[in-house]
């Protein structure tokens, strides 16, 4: 789904592959034994990217063929979720008032600095689009095709979703090498965090739920 209209390819390979190691960097202490798809990434303060800059990020995949996830928590700033559901032909600029609460407020964020004019909607279990939707886990899936969209608008859709445009990504290694160098710190993800809409909030929180003040932070070895 894209703002010009098109339905997007499928996304990007996201399937965790079997025999998984422990993350390069993470302490002897970490509990993810394993990649870390599934997890939060949290940006370190010392995090010199701009474009990652305090993110927090839903991991959807991680194996030894790089890394993807979605950024929940940066608004995508003017498009909102009715006016792009009259972009892409799914309602009429009409409809935008008769839409469902869930639709109405639903959240469109910037989901990362890859593929912008695509549309990756992070949801809840509760809805499925069979050789479309990823499980990825705790009950979260992606799913990025219209049709979740139409589902949506029409009030069938996932109890709770974001929408977000672009996505993050890490070539094979990449994102080890970021966490070795303390560019990232990662916990358990929950829905409240995921989906909740207290965008501004959710960095501290994030950071909270791992027992961190932020103004004790420096750039020494991240949390497992």
């Amino acid at each position: 789904m894209s703002p010009e209209g098109k339905t997007p390819k499928t996304p990007p390979k996201t399937t965790a592959k079997p025999g998984r190691r422990k993350a390069a960097g993470v302490g002897d202490n970490s509990s993810a034994e394993g990649y870390l798809d599934g997890q939060l990434l949290i940006a370190m303060p010392v995090m010199g990217d701009p474009r990652f800059e305090r993110s927090v990020i839903y991991l959807c995949a991680h194996s030894s063929e790089g890394a993807m996830g979605i950024i929940v928590n940066r608004p995508a700033g003017s498009i909102d979720f009715p006016g792009l559901l009259v972009q892409l032909d799914i309602i009429k600029t009409s409809d935008q008032i008769t839409l469902p609460e869930n639709a109405e407020t639903m959240q469109v964020l910037k989901g990362g600095p890859v593929d912008t004019g695509r549309g990756f909607v992070l949801h809840s279990s509760d809805f499925f689009i069979k050789d479309a939707t990823l499980n990825i886990d705790d009950g979260i899936c992606l799913t990025a095709t219209v049709d979740i969209l139409k589902a949506i608008a029409k009030g069938a859709g996932p109890k709770h979703a974001i929408l977000a445009l672009g996505y993050a990504g890490w070539a094979p290694g990449q994102l080890e090498s970021e966490i070795q160098h303390n560019g990232w710190l990662h916990c358990a993800a929950d829905p409240d965090l995921i989906f909740g809409d207290d965008v501004d909030e959710k960095y501290q929180r994030a950071l909270r739920k791992i027992g961190i003040d932020p103004g004790m932070l420096s750039n020494e070895a991240g949390h497992a």
